[in-house]
């Protein structure tokens, strides 16, 4: 007798599973970046229309696929034509690809997490040099949060050539990542479905404690303000809404083959349709929220390089001019720049050099995304705050569940067609399959831990799963109009 197919425990929990699998590290540090880059507020003007263009009725497309036919990616095309089994596999291979680097940020999150605990911490100054007399040169000429990640967590090589050898730390960090991965997922939806309660519920937990962290620092307006004025000029870019769509897209984890999983749990009775929507509306409101999270302590962080860059300037111009105590403030700051300029033009001149443009304006516009917002920008801030410890550890946590949630959903795009299989079911147990799964990918990850391996992560990131995907997703919508025929039963 046939063995009945696993079922989540009630709908809640499938849509708690997608949700802890849409909503990923690129709700937090992709979406302010798009923001930033294209219009601000106004932004979300073309987010909004691809969402409802695309990023509903290809998710609804997908939860469908799995629903109905009650298969993984492989099983599920191959039903609805044989000459579509390619499709899932090209979506198992994806997800293989992305499930290789991506577990990679989890470790390099269990590290900061591991160093939160530390006081002062590790980041927030430079290390002494060898001889103790001064700080590390490497360290001064940056600042020490990007020392900290280059240097100290990366330990970076000069180019992709010089490939250096695995650093020890981050391979155990990296093992520990797969090993908690593993936990989650051994029993199939029995222990996956736990999991995503806390995956998907724990990170909106951290970001509310952000969000009134954030409002109450200085200069968290000056980053709202920021965020919020549109510039409603880039709607008349192609690439700002060419982002949109693919913002979209990314968010909601199209065509790796996960969402078809994930749907072919569910009841065949099960309101997809429904469902398809609140996951597309919560992870588009996610967004956006941690945006507001994001740009309050951006513009914290902004206030206070600028201010600081401003007192640098003050201390210069009084100890060279031997100005009298509060006779420089930020007020008059250029109005007396000037006075010296015209009163002493050849001291000035030799001085001039030394002082530094500082501009808030200039400090907002840095535009940064990825490990760079995740690892460097937010520890800066971080280090900045009261009770930097706390804040580190529960942002650092925060990333950790935003990326093993999303890690659920890529193991099972791979592993639910294998345990389709009847010729591997049959001969391995769930619990073996989805342990050599984990063990394939650790070992091959381990070259994301080498001296050079931030410059695969990056290759990765920028080529593995981009144009494939937008390739499924072409052949699926014309595999389901077309070949198995959009009014062809219910979905």
């Amino acid at each position: 007798m046939e063995k009945s197919r696993p079922l989540w425990d009630n709908p809640l929990q499938f849509v708690f599973a997608c949700i802890s699998y849409a909503v990923g590290l690129g709700n937090v540090w992709r979406f302010p970046y798009l923001c930033q880059m294209y219009g601000g507020g106004g932004f979300l003007i073309p987010y909004l229309v691809m969402l409802i263009a695309e990023g509903m009725p290809l998710l609804y497309l997908e939860l469908a696929v799995g629903q109905r036919m009650r298969q993984g990616s492989i099983g599920a095309w191959k039903i609805i034509s044989p000459y579509l089994c390619g499709v899932g596999v090209a979506s198992v291979v994806v997800s293989f690809f992305l499930s290789m680097y991506y577990n990679v940020i989890n470790a390099w999150a269990f590290w900061y997490l591991f160093h939160s605990f530390q006081d002062p911490l590790p980041w927030a100054t430079c290390p002494l040099n060898s001889n103790r007399t001064g700080y590390e040169e490497e360290c001064e000429k940056t600042s020490s949060t990007q020392y900290f990640w280059y240097r100290q967590t990366l330990n970076i090589s000069p180019s992709l050539e010089a490939s250096g050898s695995v650093q020890w730390e981050q391979a155990l960090c990296l093992t520990l990542a797969w090993l908690v991965v593993y936990l989650c997922i051994l029993r199939g939806t029995a222990s996956t479905g736990k999991v995503v309660y806390v995956t998907a519920s724990l990170p909106y937990c951290v970001l509310i404690i952000y969000l009134i962290r954030g409002l109450t620092l200085h200069g968290a307006v000056n980053g709202l303000v920021y965020m919020f004025t549109p510039k409603l000029e880039q709607l008349l870019n192609p690439k700002t809404w060419i982002s949109a769509a693919t913002q979209i897209f990314f968010s909601l984890g199209l065509g790796f083959g996960s969402l078809i999983a994930f749907a072919s749990y569910n009841e065949p009775s099960n309101n997809c349709e429904r469902h398809a929507i609140i996951v597309s509306l919560i992870n588009s409101t996610t967004s956006i929220f941690a945006s507001i999270v994001t740009f309050s302590i951006y513009g914290f962080k902004a206030t206070f390089n600028y201010e600081s860059c401003i007192n640098k300037v003050i201390l210069l111009l009084l100890n060279a001019f031997d100005l009298e105590e509060g006779s420089l403030t930020a007020d008059n700051l250029n109005e007396m720049k000037d006075y010296l300029m015209a009163t002493y033009p050849q001291e000035y001149a030799q001085l001039a050099p030394q002082i530094k443009n500082c501009s808030l304006e200039a400090e907002l516009d840095t535009a940064v995304q990825g490990t760079g917002l995740a690892f460097i920008v937010y520890s800066e801030a971080i280090k900045n705050m009261e009770v930097p410890q706390l804040y580190s550890v529960l942002y650092f946590f925060m990333l950790l569940m935003l990326g093993i949630g999303s890690m659920l959903g890529n193991t099972a795009a791979i592993l639910t067609p294998l345990t389709d299989s009847k010729v591997i079911a049959s001969r391995f147990p769930k619990e073996v399959i989805s342990g050599v799964v984990c063990f394939i990918n650790c070992i091959i990850g381990l070259i994301f831990t080498m001296e050079a391996g931030n410059y695969w992560f990056d290759i990765f990131n920028d080529y593995a799963a981009t144009l494939s995907l937008l390739l499924i997703v072409l052949v699926e919508t014309i595999a389901v109009c077309y070949i198995y025929g959009i009014r062809r039963g219910s979905w």
